[in-house]
């Protein structure tokens, strides 16, 4: 698998894709509002330039926080070598931990995570109603029919 900053591809590759997986670059989570086309990350790319899995984040305080990981091909590792990609660069960078941010209904996520070493650290509670003002888009509804409500934070001590 070809991994490859986001920064030395072309922008519009970035764009085209937060666009059609998330309906706009912007995120929006209870760490800030963020527009992922211009965070620093990882991709994997297959030929000719198309993107199968894409992981941002940004490093603050010792900290890095994973805002997004796409994979388009589950079950072949591309989430995992996207992760692990950030973990690296965060331990070179002198981070103590890597978090991120899901939402209450995202239970592959939330398996994912934790199958690589992630503890579930904090509930806030009722924040995608927040950020539903700020990005109405945002579902009422989400995986397996659960109401998206509440945001779940996990973290990993890097060693």
């Amino acid at each position: 698998m070809n991994v490859v900053e986001v920064k030395n591809l072309p922008k519009h590759l970035i764009v085209d894709f937060f666009t059609e997986h998330w309906g706009s670059p912007e995120m929006v989570i209870s760490s800030g509002i963020y527009d992922c086309s211009l965070l620093d990350g990882f991709a994997v790319v297959e030929e000719r330039d198309k993107i199968v899995g894409l992981i941002t984040y940004i490093i603050e305080n010792n900290e890095c926080e994973i805002i997004s990981l796409d994979s388009i091909q589950e079950g072949k590792g591309i989430g995992t070598l996207l992760v692990k990609e950030v973990e690296n660069l965060a331990s070179k960078k002198n981070c103590k931990l890597v978090k991120l941010i899901t939402t209450n209904d995202n239970l592959l996520a939330l398996k994912f995570y934790q199958k690589r070493g992630f503890l579930l650290s904090k509930i806030i509670n009722n924040a995608v109603e927040k950020a539903r003002k700020l990005k109405p888009e945002i579902p009422l509804i989400g995986n397996e029919g659960i109401p998206i409500r509440d945001e779940i934070e996990l973290v990993k001590e890097l060693t």
